[in-house]
């Protein structure tokens, strides 16, 4: 009966990141004792303060519908997040609070996107960036970076990718896969080509923030002189408070964008869960500094993750300044055979290793990048250490 699905559908890719985490399941089901560093989750528990208020949120009889755009205590708090951590001031009409930055995501390409729109879209990306866009009829137009550039687009490759097609720039900073991030310097570089090209929107991916082992101030777009007027700031709570579960995720934007987006939102899911959105309020007006310890973890983790591959030849890293992820070229591998199998593409590899190794990862085909893969350090260390003692035995 796929026949009578609709071609929007059928087009569709599923994601490459639920489907590996589909398969580990699967391989589990069987009795193997998979290591899953697929996933991009925080392996810790949400923080015992917004709980406590998602309770008494229950307690308080917080049961009607929301507001389409959010409750306006959540509003403020994510105003008041905006000017505590990134010196963006935004007015309530400015934000539009979703089921999870996904929906954000979503809601933005559906308003903003007519049939051939070109969106950049630096490689590697967001593996649902590119469906998304394709989904609201626009056209992915791919920006190829390696790992020689920390897997960063120039102000040059900026410039030859745009066309009079051209309507948006997404890219997310830090990055996922890459854990690349882009400095104060660096968008303002991409800036000033932008500023050339004032029809141009960009989104700016920020839910990974907090997640910076730099140790300097998280650097917005919407921030950079010329630029507020042009840029759609996403963000959300799932990755820097352990809330993937709670789904929730916010725009600040142009107020026509801003309104834009609401009514979509309106007419197809409404507002966002009442409770989540009472827990989500704790967290905001609370100080980064209480998810610290999560930071101060994720980078001994990274640390031991580099440490652990640069002792297996052909794994080609870089040192990622935020998230949770560390993206190797493993190129060197294709072509060759291991343990009987033949690896042409990161594909291949990825799968090599679920199966022989029982470590899952992602291929980087799914986030525009064929030579790598992604490996999440979203695990305890005991498993990192696991993981790769068998990637190692299975390569060798």
């Amino acid at each position: 009966m796929s026949q009578s699905l609709s071609n929007r559908i059928l087009n569709m890719s599923t994601s490459a990141t639920l489907a590996m985490a589909a398969k580990a399941r699967e391989l589990r089901g069987e009795g193997k004792d998979i290591i899953g560093l697929s996933l991009g989750e925080p392996d810790f528990n949400t923080p015992d303060f917004i709980k406590n208020a998602a309770i008494q949120a229950i307690n308080d009889d917080y049961n009607s519908y929301t507001p389409v755009d959010g409750y306006q205590e959540l509003k403020e708090a994510i105003i008041t997040k905006f000017k505590r951590d990134n010196k963006l001031t935004y007015t309530l009409p400015q934000i539009v609070v979703s089921t999870g930055a996904k929906q954000s995501l979503a809601n933005v390409a559906a308003v903003m996107l007519n049939e051939g729109d070109e969106v950049i879209l630096p490689c590697p990306y967001w593996v649902s960036y590119s469906d998304i866009v394709k989904l609201n009829d626009g056209v992915p137009v791919e920006v190829k970076t390696s790992i020689d550039t920390d897997f960063k687009m120039t102000p040059a490759q900026l410039e030859a990718a745009i066309t009079p097609k051209t309507k948006m720039l997404w890219f997310s900073s830090p990055c996922n896969p890459s854990g690349s991030l882009y400095s104060e310097k660096e968008l303002e570089a991409l800036a000033e080509v932008l500023k050339k090209h004032p029809n141009i929107y960009v989104v700016s991916d920020e839910i990974y923030e907090h997640i910076n082992y730099t140790g300097k101030p998280h650097a917005s777009m919407a921030n950079v002189e010329g630029m507020f007027d042009n840029t759609i700031t996403v963000n959300g709570v799932s990755k820097a408070f352990a809330m993937t579960g709670w789904r929730i995720g916010y725009i600040g934007a142009p107020d026509w964008i801003a309104r834009a987006c609401n009514k979509m939102q309106g007419q197809v899911t409404s507002g966002a869960n009442c409770i989540a959105q009472r827990a989500v309020i704790t967290a905001l007006n609370a100080e980064p500094t209480v998810v610290k310890f999560m930071i101060d973890e994720f980078k001994v983790r990274r640390d031991l993750v580099l440490d652990l591959l640069s002792d297996i030849e052909g794994f080609n890293t870089n040192t990622p300044e935020g998230a949770f992820y560390v993206f190797p070229d493993v190129s060197h591998f294709f072509g060759k055979t291991l343990k009987g199998k033949t690896i042409n593409n990161a594909t291949d590899f990825s799968l090599f290793l679920l199966e022989e190794a029982l470590v899952a990862t992602v291929t980087g085909d799914a986030f525009g990048n064929p030579n790598c893969i992604r490996i999440s350090y979203a695990a305890s260390q005991k498993e990192i250490k696991e993981a790769i003692k068998r990637i190692k035995e299975a390569v060798s």
